[in-house]
């Protein structure tokens, strides 16, 4: 167990928010192949449904009448990642990733594109100074795909390539201003 405080055994969901819930619910469904597991209408007059993800967790969106409009380079990336800028702003959610068995990247890039969907290409996330290259290196950690949904909500399809080590942890976090908070020494 990683985490002494609490016994958290995952996600259990992650709620968002769709413009149309008749498209997020053909998009999860039927391009993403997930179960719409359970719809609720708020007494608001908004609605609440629960995608099966797998592993017993759950995507959830929520549909609010008169909601703002998508505000990308806000809320939500403007870029797929490795074409563009991916920044959003404090408090946003940047994407959503689902672990997929390392070995399928190819074979679901084709299907989706087969579907419409535009996708990045796949990257292979490792210790050069861009953070990823196109071909699997002796220090890829992790393979990553992207693509957005109806909504322009970033998703990620992603697998770790080994194991994560003490030694991943090398950068100190910093501060609003950009002013390391420790050393990498003090990790």
């Amino acid at each position: 167990m990683t985490n002494t405080e609490f016994e958290l055994g995952g996600v259990c969901h992650l709620a968002l928010v769709c413009k149309d819930m008749q498209r997020t619910v053909d998009f999860y469904t039927n391009v993403l192949g997930m179960k719409l597991a359970m719809t609720l209408d708020l007494p608001s007059g908004g609605q609440h449904f629960f995608f099966d993800m797998g592993g017993g967790q759950f995507i959830a969106f929520f549909w609010f009448a008169g909601a703002p409009e998508h505000s990308p380079g806000i809320a939500s990336p403007t870029a797929l990642p490795g074409k563009g800028d991916i920044r959003t702003a404090h408090g946003s959610m940047n994407h959503v990733s689902f672990k997929i068995p390392a070995g399928k990247f190819e074979e679901y890039k084709a299907k989706l594109e087969a579907k419409g969907v535009v996708t990045a290409p796949i990257l292979n996330h490792d210790e050069s100074e861009r953070g990823w290259s196109l071909e699997i290196t002796e220090t890829t950690f992790q393979r990553s795909m992207y693509f957005f949904d109806p909504d322009g909500i970033l998703l990620e399809f992603a697998a770790w390539t080994r194991e994560l080590r003490e030694t991943d942890v090398q950068h100190a976090p910093v501060d609003s201003n950009g002013v390391p908070a420790w050393t990498t020494a003090g990790a």
